[in-house]
């Protein structure tokens, strides 16, 4: 076994992570932004409202964003739960169905922490939804929201 296959799996074992998340990359950082807040949004449905945070998360990681049809096997899918308050901070993000792709779960979960704040939810308040990601294996990504479908 290789020295660096061994630290990652001694690294893993001692902090309690999978291995196979060494396979994944780390979330990247956003798109560079203004220091300003997004536009609030005036979505009056947690259906709407979804629709604006699929856009901000599209803009936030543009280059991630997978371009047309995704291929018939995805790495991974996940159906995730976000939670903003009143001003579209980020207070959690929970997996309903976490996806079978190692190392996958956390990228999402960092992905959405670093796009905060979203665009406030001023007709909402403190609001919950939940997105499904589709994962392929080169960490390109589409939301089902905004999805172009599947080959």
């Amino acid at each position: 076994m290789k020295t660096t296959a061994v630290l990652t799996l001694v690294t893993a074992l001692l902090t309690g992570a999978p291995a196979a998340w060494a396979q994944f990359p780390n979330a990247p950082a956003p798109k560079p932004t203004t220091t300003a807040p997004p536009a609030p949004s005036a979505a009056a449905t947690t259906d709407e409202y979804k629709k604006v945070a699929a856009r901000h998360l599209y803009a936030a990681y543009g280059p991630l964003v997978y371009k047309g049809k995704l291929p018939s096997l995805l790495y991974g899918v996940a159906v995730v739960e976000t939670q903003l308050d009143a001003s579209g901070q980020v207070t959690g993000v929970s997996m309903l169905r976490p996806p079978s792709g190692p190392g996958v779960a956390p990228w999402i979960q960092e992905m959405i922490r670093r796009a905060s704040p979203f665009p406030a939810p001023t007709r909402l308040g403190a609001t919950r939804f939940t997105e499904i990601w589709l994962v392929d294996r080169g960490a390109m990504f589409q939301l089902d929201t905004l999805t172009e479908g599947q080959r």
